[in-house]
């Protein structure tokens, strides 16, 4: 028996949080692509993230980010890892709850510190007090990313392959995203 995909597992949750590190281990455990869809905006657009919020805003960069979305969730079930803000818009929502499962992947203030704090590569983040702006972030996206059907506490104490298989034991047993076969 091998566990097979069935939807696009959607990695959600706060900068920080190990959707890229964790979603690739698992796409690697799972036999499936993984796909990032901030990477794929910077190939677009030949940019850095926080390059396109300078140039051209949030605003664009959020419809970019929808985009992306859409295209990455149309092809073949793979483990896909998002911005931080792009559970947030509600059309990023609706089409991940129609095409895939969303996972939040939950971690404390005090760890998505220790892995944000010496990133330039965080445009939200370019404040005067960043960890309170890091804060301020937490409190307002936490009750948005609530809304994804699986949650999966980070733990600091494990390895990226060990959340890997946290999430997918948690998937497997909460969802027919993935199943026995």
């Amino acid at each position: 028996m091998v566990l097979v995909l069935h939807k696009t597992i959607v990695l959600v949750g706060m900068m920080g949080s190990g959707k890229t590190a964790v979603g690739t281990a698992m796409a690697r455990q799972l036999g499936v692509e993984f796909r990032d869809s901030d990477r794929e905006i910077e190939k677009a657009a030949s940019m850095s993230i926080a390059e396109i919020f300078a140039r051209d805003g949030e605003a664009f960069f959020r419809d970019r980010e929808a985009e992306v979305i859409g295209r990455l969730m149309a092809d073949t079930p793979a483990i896909l890892s998002t911005g931080g803000g792009a559970f947030l818009a509600e059309r990023n929502r609706k089409l991940i709850k129609t095409k895939g499962l969303a996972v939040w992947l939950k971690a404390d203030l005090e760890l998505l510190w220790s892995r944000v704090a010496h990133k330039d590569t965080r445009p939200l983040l370019r404040t005067d007090d960043p960890k309170a702006t890091l804060a301020a972030l937490c409190a307002a996206r936490e009750p948005v990313y609530a809304l994804a059907p699986v949650h999966v506490d980070a733990d600091a104490g494990y390895s990226i392959d060990e959340m890997a298989a946290k999430v997918i034991s948690h998937v497997a047993r909460q969802t027919d995203a993935l199943k026995e076969e």
